[in-house]
């Protein structure tokens, strides 16, 4: 293993790339559902009865977690990018995540 994969930013490089990935695949799944919308509300309502199922909505949760993450994971890449301060990059990083975890449970009571 490279010493440089061990470093706290390339694990925030690593997991804001695999949730941009996730978000891009559950896009089009996203648009499918919505346009069953348009074909009537009885393929809207069993798309709607699937989004009940335990699993799914344990899935959208995992959903809210992984925006929360790209989100704040680009948030931080930009003010890398544009600033010249002198933040402590590692702390930066973990208060991202910890801000993440906190958004998803805060999704998850409110989903409950």
């Amino acid at each position: 293993m490279m010493k440089h994969r061990s470093h706290p930013l390339w694990k925030a490089f690593l997991l804001h790339r695999i949730s941009g990935l996730a978000l891009a695949l559950f896009l089009p799944i996203h648009f499918v559902i919505l346009g069953l919308a348009l074909e009537g509300a009885s393929a809207l309502n069993t798309a709607l009865a699937f989004s009940d199922l335990p699993f799914v909505k344990a899935a959208e949760v995992g959903l809210i977690l992984l925006l929360a993450i790209h989100l704040l994971g680009g948030i931080r890449i930009l003010i890398l990018e544009l600033t010249h301060l002198s933040w402590d990059q590692q702390m930066l990083s973990r208060s991202a995540f910890g801000l993440s975890a906190i958004i998803a449970t805060i999704f998850l009571w409110s989903a409950l």
